[in-house]
């Protein structure tokens, strides 16, 4: 198995920040308003969704020899109402940008992407164990 580890650590009562082993930095915040600076967790769901179809899409139209002028998707997702305010449905609205790509050539890559590649679409739709360690630091 291929382990992935982040660590999270808190900047205020609505703020933290994760890091990879690389040192790579994500900030997010549980702000409204004016007051928001960076994407919640669920927003940051909605984004590695995007982001891993993306990757894999793009990839596939310029392996198909296709240009790839511009690329971008649109994610909503619909949430439950009580607690916990999880994703009830995501949908995902795909626009290429390509003088050479036709529509059904598109359509086909996405639906590999985002069914058979991504990795994160694939863990929204599996299940998921999880477990907990709890320490106190002194």
């Amino acid at each position: 198995m291929n382990k992935k580890e982040i660590t999270l650590r808190m900047i205020a009562d609505r703020e933290y920040e994760t890091v990879n082993p690389e040192g790579n930095k994500v900030q997010m915040d549980m702000y409204n308003g004016e007051d928001k600076k960076n994407q919640s967790p669920m927003e940051l769901l909605l984004s590695g969704l995007a982001g891993c179809s993306a990757v894999d899409a793009v990839l596939m139209m310029k392996k198909k020899r296709k240009l790839v002028e511009n690329f971008e998707i649109k994610a909503e997702g619909l949430r439950n109402e009580g607690t916990p305010a999880f994703y009830k449905s995501i949908h995902l609205h795909f626009i290429l940008t390509s003088p050479d790509a036709t529509e059904l050539e598109f359509e086909k890559v996405i639906k590999l992407a985002v069914e058979k590649y991504c990795s994160v679409a694939s863990s929204l739709k599996s299940d998921i164990t999880y477990s907990t360690e709890i320490k106190k630091a002194l």
